[in-house]
């Protein structure tokens, strides 16, 4: 380093120059305390009326509803809430500050299961009572009212937890769907599919919980690994054209050995090579014996035999397809003493495009009342399992689980007992199979297997009544049917992310009917009668498509509701409401079934967006600029966002929302799912209670939640980090700003360039962040502002312009810019950063304009005027910004090596190689840009030894030192210091600016 001089040391003064420099100045503190100062501003919130003067805003503007996805009344929020909630509050918030009207009302699903198991739990089991008979009506309208207190109590909990995280609202008047009026909707919605003919109750296997004693639908089920019983079983073949197969079996596979007694045939594929087997050798005591023969698919023989200890076998010749079809096997029960020949029947062979090689033999055993895939076959091959006998499908499994009293050799047997344990039914079968002779192998199998997300136990699939809404059934023009017309309104909705589409459309594709009926207390009843012949089959329903009374009936059962709830329904015998209707009530049956919750938060849009003022909307497909939301977990594709799309479809003939967001899950650091056992919860109380909820619903912006999320202490610590630099950032603008009054500011016009660049800057920050909240990218969000404040701002504007705020004089032109700018940039980055941060940015404002009422939650997003776009001078910059990042790294070596304390004590010398970058600097103070007290600009490459940036080509730096003396009061080495004697240690700036502050101060 070549040093050219060093600073002299002026004589020393009396005077404290601390007073005439515009230090930043705040009540701002730099510590937030956010735990302590957030219930304040909530309570401000709420003294202001902040939701009304929301509304009172919006008022006029285009509506974004974003309708809440009700959360379930029933225990303290979790993290996994704190997500959903604050994601929706971003959407709402941030709508509204793009100009609309964004009203959020909350919800919560009060009906259901869980509530049930709560009050059977702490209000019956744990006390020793007997659970009441439901039968009875005046029991039933207790337990209920149990219920309905039960989910009061939790909804008023989570309403102050959701409150908490900062979430604004109509906290006030939420709606629920155990309301009165909600109840009489929820009635409603399912007449009209009685109505249309949709609704029917049909016979068919559905997962069936044997520890809540219901049925469930797909949503209310999760899969967990769990170990199952396998058997090979042979079924011998009885009837057949080819003699070849005298004396044959035709083996399947199963992990349900409980299902064996419910069998009724055997499904195979024409696409899979089966093969003639024969036992050559295999022990004396297996049950594979030498002189067996077998039908199984080639690619699983080696598999099979294996499993069965069968040492050597021989095969015969292949099996076609159309011989298998030709094929009547015995049940393998077929004969058994003590059956009472319960099982002798013939088995047809039928054809199924499910079947697969992969594992097994090649055969799946169907029994029609225990899968959907055997349900199906059962119906497309109706006529060949009647000739084998089977006329309907049989009923072989009780709701507890345990074998009817019919079923031969196994009443009472339990698949699955009350406490969810596998019970003695798999033994029972396996030990008859063993004992008939028609057992081949047996073995143990780890694999996923549904279970009952609340009881976490495994369910069965079983044949039960329920009440259907059919998929496909026509109703109206050429394939107008509930399926097709959902699959369109996928088409037409918007998808965040667009993966959302097709995943809910192969759902929609697939699905089988919708089951909505469960057979419990707590919800809204099937609101419908049945007219059955003698045999029990539904003759017609009320209301319904061939009912003369439907729209009296519906209204006579849904003011009864108002009026009472649907206690109305079991409080009286409800055939009062046929009264007058058909000529004998008697003769009619009232649903005692309860309606699936999805249903019930399936009709929310039905009592909510169509019944609330403050909710209505004329949606673009209605021609209007109104827009509805949809916002939840993607397992929602197959719960609240299905069940919404088919009731609406069903109804309305098209989906309830315009946009539907999902975000995935929440794991711990490590990628591992949360859980008491493992000690890796996160809760949102014990975030908020140490860091804050701002520092939540930064992580909640910053994350990617179109994936599964990690949270954890270390994670908390790194978003307290980033919020800490976010603040100082705010905390310095708010300190600048102290000295900034009306008569300061700058025409854009007079402004300096590196002013303007801000400006510019501004143009370019805003419709990036406008997009990104319109895209709902939060977290393009965050990284836009985080860029902005810490590398535009912090690092480079601020840093440049602090000289000249804290020491040119007041009258400066180039000091008042600067703080022009930075009341711009203030309101900016605080009204960007509230949906994200409300809380600080409430307190932000307020610090910089007080007020008892105002809040910076009313405003918009500022309106950038589009002159301050400047393309060349942004262009012109980035070549300045260049050089200046070369001369900043020439400096840290220095500052590294104690040649220099601070920048101030350098005068580089930089050699610019560039014309393009020697162009740029024209005119251009770079001894200020780059904070030092001089700098030399020489064209040329410059010397070998310089310091250089790879990327940024033609600009080399030789450090040196600045020559003269340091002024007292700004710190920069000038050989003017003292040149003005009437104050001798300091720069000739600086003495402008102290004669200019003691004459405002008349100081002599």
């Amino acid at each position: 380093m070549t040093h050219s001089s060093t600073d002299t040391p002026v004589p020393p003064t009396q005077r404290d120059y601390s007073e005439t420099l515009f230090l930043p100045q705040t009540d701002f503190p730099m510590r937030a305390g956010l735990p302590q100062r957030e219930p304040e501003i909530l309570a401000r919130w709420q003294r202001i009326g902040l939701y009304q003067r929301l509304r009172k805003a919006g008022k006029g503007r285009p509506r974004f509803v974003l309708h809440d996805g009700p959360p379930y009344a029933n225990g303290n929020i979790h993290i996994g809430h704190a997500l959903n909630k604050i994601l929706k509050d971003l959407v709402a918030r941030s709508q509204q500050m793009l100009g609309h009207d964004a009203n959020y009302v909350p919800g919560w699903d009060c009906h259901g299961l869980p509530i049930e198991w709560r009050i059977e739990e702490e209000n019956y089991r744990a006390k020793g009572r007997q659970k009441p008979d439901l039968s009875d009506s005046a029991a039933m309208i207790a337990f209920r009212r149990e219920c309905r207190a039960y989910a009061d109590h939790w909804l008023s909990v989570q309403r102050e937890e959701f409150k908490r995280l900062g979430v604004e609202g109509d906290w006030q008047h939420p709606y629920t769907t155990m309301d009165f009026d909600a109840e009489a909707q929820i009635a409603r919605e399912v007449m009209k599919f009685a109505e249309t003919g949709q609704l029917y109750r049909g016979s068919k296997p559905v997962m069936w919980s044997v520890v809540e004693r219901t049925a469930l639908a797909e949503a209310e089920v999760e899969y967990h690994e769990h170990t199952s019983a396998t058997i090979y079983v042979k079924f011998p073949v009885v009837e057949s054209t080819d003699p070849a197969f005298s004396g044959t079996s035709v083996v399947i596979w199963t992990t349900t050995p409980w299902t064996i007694p419910a069998n009724r045939a055997i499904a195979f594929s024409k696409t899979i090579t089966y093969g003639l087997y024969e036992v050559t050798a295999a022990p004396e005591d297996n049950w594979a014996k030498p002189g067996d023969r077998y039908v199984i698919a080639d690619k699983l023989a080696e598999e099979m035999f294996k499993a069965a200890r069968v040492e050597s076998w021989t095969r015969h010749g292949d099996v076609p397809a159309i011989a298998l079809g030709q094929i009547v096997c015995a049940h393998p029960l077929r004969g058994v003493e003590g059956a009472n020949a319960f099982y002798d029947f013939n088995v047809p062979l039928v054809a199924a495009d499910y079947v697969t090689d992969d594992q097994g033999t090649g055969f799946v055993h169907t029994a029609p009342g225990h899968g959907a895939d055997d349900y199906i076959t059962f119906i497309n091959n109706r006529e060949v399992f009647a000739k084998a006998g089977t006329t309907e499908v049989p009923h072989t499994v009780g709701p507890d689980g345990a074998y009817y009293g019919h079923v031969a050799l196994f009443a009472g047997a339990r698949v699955i007992d009350d406490k969810g344990k596998t019970g003695d039914a798999n033994d029972a079968v396996i030990k008859a199979l063993a004992a008939a002779g028609m057992l081949v192998a047996r073995g143990r199998l780890k694999h996923q297997y549904p279970h009952s997300w609340r009881s976490k136990a495994p369910v069965i699939f079983r044949n039960t009544p329920q009440w259907f809404i059919a998929m496909d059934k026509p109703l109206g023009k050429p394939g107008d049917t509930l399926r097709n017309r959902a699959l369109k309104a996928i088409a037409d909705t918007t998808w965040v992310p667009p993966t959302g589409r097709n995943r809910i459309n192969g759902m929609i594709e697939n699905r089988p009917d919708w089951v909505v009926s469960r057979q419990r207390a707590w919800g809204v009843p099937i609101a419908v009668f049945i007219r059955e012949d003698e045999a029990g089959n539904v003759l017609e329903l009320a209301p319904g498509p061939a009912f003369k009374g439907n729209e009296k009936l519906v209204e006579r059962i849904a003011q009864a509701f108002m009026a009472e709830g649907a206690d109305a329904w079991f409080a009286a015998d409800p055939r009062r409401f046929l009264e007058g209707l058909v000529p004998d009530p008697s003769a009619w049956t009232s649903v005692t079934d309860i309606l699936d919750v999805w249903f019930d938060s399936g009709s929310s849009h039905a009592f909510t967006l169509e019944k609330r003022e403050d909710l209505k909307v004329k949606r673009r497909i209605d021609g209007g600029h109104d827009t509805v939301m949809y916002l939840e977990g993607s397992d929602q594709h197959r719960g609240w966002f299905h069940s919404s799309l088919l009731e609406s479809c069903g109804t309305r003939g098209r989906a309830p929302y315009d946009v539907v967001l999902t975000h995935g899950f929440i794991l711990d650091e490590k990628g591992e799912k949360m859980s008491k056992s493992k000690g890796n919860v996160t809760a949102p109380q014990d975030v908020i209670k140490t860091s804050g909820a701002d520092i939540l619903r930064l992580w909640v912006a910053a994350s990617d939640y179109s994936d599964d999320m990690r949270i954890g202490p270390e994670i908390v610590k790194t978003f307290a980090e980033t919020y800490r630099k976010l603040r100082n950032t705010i905390r310095w603008m708010l300190g600048s700003l102290h000295h900034f009054h009306g008569h300061d500011i700058v025409a854009v016009g007079e402004m300096p360039e590196l002013e303007r660049l801000m400006l510019h800057r501004l143009v370019e920050v805003d419709e990036e962040v406008r997009r990104a909240y319109a895209a709902f990218d939060y977290k393009r969000v965050v990284t836009t502002l985080m860029h902005f404040m810490t590398a535009d701002l912090s690092a480079f504007y601020f840093d440049v312009r602090k000289d000249a705020l804290y020491c040119d004089p007041a009258s400066s032109v180039v000091r008042r810019s600067a703080l022009t700018v930075i009341d711009q940039v203030f309101r900016c980055v605080v009204t960007w950063l509230a949906p994200i941060l409300p809380f600080t940015a409430e307190e932000s404002w307020l610090a910089r304009f007080p007020s008892e009422t105002g809040s910076v939650h009313v405003e918009c997003f500022p309106q950038i005027p589009p002159n301050w776009r400047s393309q060349n001078l942004k262009t012109k910059w980035d070549k300045i910004r260049r050089v200046r990042r070369v001369i900043t790294g020439a400096l840290e070596i220095e500052r590294a090596n104690k040649r220099i304390g601070s920048s101030l004590d350098a005068a580089p010398t930089v050699f610019i190689a560039d014309e393009e970058l020697t162009a740029a600097l024209k005119g251009i103070d770079l001894a200020e840009v780059a904070i030092t007290s001089a700098i030399a600009v020489v064209p040329g490459p410059g010397p070998a030894d310089a310091f250089r940036l790879d990327d940024v080509p033609g600009v080399a730096v030789m450090p040196g030192l600045a020559a003269g003396r340091k002024c007292a009061r700004s710190w920069k080495i000038s050989p003017a210091v003292g040149s003005d004697p009437d104050y001798p240690d300091v720069t000739p700036r600086d003495a402008a600016a102290l004669r200019e502050w003691d004459a405002a101060h008349k100081r002599a």
